[in-house]
């Protein structure tokens, strides 16, 4: 099994749980939005914003786990290809999910949700 430092397994294990976190707090406030004010013209752009921001968290999260998986099954290291994979999926999860969060803070706002 390739073995990953453990700063980097941190910093994996984080951006997953946040990943997670994103993919709840969205799908929830759709849900509110859905039952506060139905599926009306006015409410589709934010419903639709937070199955988007559901779904690129979501695929972050399967992104990181399938490269984390892969390079523990690799013997008995994992390729130089596969690290730089594995920085590029972190670097662009450490991008996405402030503009994930902050998307999740305007459509509470713009609804007056806590």
């Amino acid at each position: 099994m390739a073995d990953l430092p453990s700063e980097t397994t941190e910093i994996i294990n984080q951006l997953k749980q946040q990943s997670l976190n994103i993919v709840n707090k969205a799908l929830a406030l759709e849900l509110t939005i859905f039952e506060l004010f139905g599926e009306i013209d006015a409410t589709i752009a934010a419903l639709d914003e937070m199955k988007s921001a559901a779904e690129n968290a979501e695929s972050s999260y399967s992104q990181l786990s399938t490269i984390q998986l892969q390079i523990a099954q690799a013997q008995p290291v994992a390729s130089n290809d596969m690290l730089q994979l594995l920085e590029r999926a972190i670097a662009r999860t450490q991008a996405r999910i402030p503009a994930l969060e902050r998307s999740i803070e305007e459509v509470k706002m713009e609804y007056n949700l806590p």
